[in-house]
Formats: C-alpha cells, structure tokens, sequence
C-alpha cells in the first residue's frame, strides 16, 4: 500500500520561556533560523509510517507526546529536526473548536472550514444539506459559536469532515465528546469510510474505541514509541502497565518475604507443556507449582489468589477448602501442584499469589507473587469471559 505519511527521526523541543530572558532567546534563535538548544524535549527519534487504509491508533499517558505528534502531521507544528512527508489530502480534528471562528456563526464556520479543506461553493452547496443533518443542531446553526457547548462544537467540525471524504483523517480524542447518540453517529460514519479504503489516524484513551476502529496501533511513552504492531498486543500491553503503574500492593515477583517457619522455597507458573510462562493466550491452562518448608509431620495449607495487576482479587482457592494433601518430598519440603484449564480470564495483566500458611489455615506465614499477561483479540469487557447465548 502506498504512503501516505512518514515521519523520520522527528523531534519536537519546546523552548523554555518561564522567565522574560528565555523567551528572548528563543525568539532570537527563531528569528536567526537557529535550533532551539536546550527546553522540553517532547518527541525524539519518532519514525513512523501511514499507510493508505490503515487505521492506526496512537496511545499513551497524558503528557507522553500524542498530540503534539498529531499537530506536527498535520503542520501545525513543525518539527525541531526530522522529517515529515505527507502526500495525501489530510481533514483534521484536534483541539476542541481548532479552526473556528468564535464570533461567526456556525453557518459562517461552516463555510469557513469547508473553504480551508478544500470544498469549491458548488461542492458546498451540493453537501450542505447532509452537513447540517449530521451536525443535528437545530437553529443553532445560526447563532455564534462562542455560544455552543463542547458537543455541539464537535458536531459542527465532524459533520464538515462527513462531507470532505479525505483521504487522511485525523482525530485527537474527539469521540470522548459530545452524547451517546453523536458518540454512535461518527463510529459508524468512521467504520464505513474505512471499508471504503480511508486512512485513520486517531489519538484516544478510550482502548474499546482503538480496538473497535483500528488495527494497529503505537502506544508513545515519554515522548518516543514504545511499541508498535497488532491493536490487541499493544493496547493489552499499554493496559497492564498502567494497571501495574497504579498498583497499590508491590509485585513480589519470585522474592520471598516470609520469616516463619512455612516459608516458599519455589514458586513458578507454567502452560501446559509444562514450561515457564510470562504470557499466556486466552483459553490456555495455567499451570502451578510451589515447594514449602514443612518442619514437622503436619504440612502448611498453600493458598493461592488471582488478582489484576492494580490488585483488584478475582478468585482465590485453598488446599484445605479442597481437602488436598501435600506431595512429601523429604528435606522438610512438601509440594502442592495445581492446573487453572481452560483460564477464562480476558486479555489483561495479572498475577498469581502464593500464601504459605501454618496447618490450620489460620495465619499467613509467607506470600510469592508472580506477573503474568493473557493476550488474545477479545474486546469483551471485565475480567472473565462467561459463557452466553443471544436470544431472540
């Protein structure tokens, strides 16, 4: 497929200008056709590729580079070094109300807007009807924009976009906006103009919209790209950082905390074939094993807990409350074995606890942790896949 965009070792730096004396020197550095030297560096070394009918998402935390990445595209912004090609007609939505005039009308904008993508007055006057069909905003057409909610405004830019049929377009969290109804409105719109061969570029928090709208996506972390592929791989990916960036409770990983006398002398995860594990795919069977200290005749009861990586608890199940008995292995070790089959867990991040526990199951003597990841093209919502039928 064609390009229709490319980005080469693009890097956007923001001068600093707190203070009166920085601005200064950034402007003369501007006006002498010089490069900024030192501030914010916000994108370094982004190479990046559109291709005509991609759909492509473009993810990460606030502050990590998207939007700026988006205004460069479009030649808002140019870049600080780097190259930027785009060889295709581009309709961009960005900022909230970017490209509208807030005295004039929004009949005027209308007009404004379809002059500035290109539309002759004939276009304009042939599409006009559908154009203020979509945007659906009654008399409110005629008042000035200055006047319009957010929703209201980003019903007049996308209805303009419905019209234009570019060949690129470009959205930066504009579905977050507006009501349910608008909301359903363009993702049909958008899903029709991408099965007649249109290229998306769109920045979203929303993962079901990336994964519902696109099929690759790039997730940008710190200003630089992190990862890049398959829509289901990196958003699961970009998901289970977050969660494990917000988790309350530290992951252990393989470390042992305990100080009793029923302390975890191994703890591992496997699939089925038996081998170490960090990803599992959806369906598959987790396999686990874990070796204890057992000092006496009694063996401690095992404990194990599944929870998300923010520490959200899924399911939990015991030795005892199963009325299972310790493998004796001698050297004051006993072992119990377990197989999760068929792991009905959604794509997400996870991880597995070990709690050693004295034999009667009252007191938690040590605990292990141990991170896994299920992937899988699921865009079903939760932690669990149940089974269910449609009816009539």
């Amino acid at each position: 497929m064609p390009l229709l965009a490319e980005l080469i070792a693009v890097e956007k730096i923001f001068p600093h200008t707190t203070h009166s004396k920085d601005r200064l020197k950034a402007l003369v550095r501007l006006l002498m056709g010089r490069k900024i030297g030192t501030g914010s560096r916000v994108l370094h070394d982004i190479d990046l590729q559109v291709r005509r009918g991609e759909s492509l998402a473009i993810i990460g935390a606030n502050g990590a580079g998207k939007s700026t990445l988006l205004k460069i595209l479009t030649g808002v912004l140019r870049p600080t070094s780097g190259k930027v090609m785009v060889n295709a007609s581009v309709a961009a939505l960005l900022e909230l109300g970017a490209g509208f005039q807030n005295e004039f009308s929004g009949m005027e904008n209308i007009r404004l807007k379809a002059s500035l993508l290109g539309m002759s007055r004939q276009e304009l006057a042939e599409k006009l009807d559908d154009i203020l069909a979509f945007a659906d905003i009654g008399e409110s057409i005629h008042e000035p924009v200055k006047h319009y909610s957010s929703g209201m405004v980003v019903r007049l830019g996308f209805a303009v976009i419905t019209a234009v049929n570019p060949d690129l377009l470009i959205t930066d969290e504009i579905l977050a906006v507006g009501d349910e109804s608008f909301q359903q409105k363009c993702i049909r719109w958008i899903e029709q103009y991408l099965e007649n061969g249109g290229t998306l570029l769109m920045v979203s928090h929303s993962m079901y919209q990336v994964q519902k709208l696109c099929k690759q996506a790039v997730w940008i972390d710190a200003g630089t790209i992190r990862m890049s592929g398959d829509v289901f791989r990196v958003t699961q990916s970009y998901l289970a950082w977050h969660e494990q960036k917000s988790a309350k409770e530290r992951i252990l990983s393989r470390q042992s905390n305990g100080n009793g006398q029923y302390r975890i002398k191994k703890f591992q995860l496997g699939a089925a074939e038996d081998t170490d594990i960090t990803e599992l795919k959806q369906g598959g069977s987790l396999c686990v094993e874990v070796e204890l200290n057992q000092p006496d005749e009694q063996a401690p009861v095992v404990l194990f807990g599944l929870v998300r990586a923010d520490g959200t608890p899924i399911y939990g199940v015991s030795s005892d409350q199963d009325n299972i008995q310790a493998t004796q292995l001698g050297n004051n070790l006993c072992r119990y074995r377990i197989s999760f089959d068929q792991l009905a867990l959604l794509p997400g991040s996870y991880s597995l606890r070990a709690h050693a526990m004295d034999p009667q199951g009252l007191r938690v003597c040590d605990t292990q942790e141990l991170p896994f990841i299920v992937t899988g093209a699921s865009r079903e919502m939760g932690f669990v896949n149940l089974p269910h039928t449609w009816k009539d």
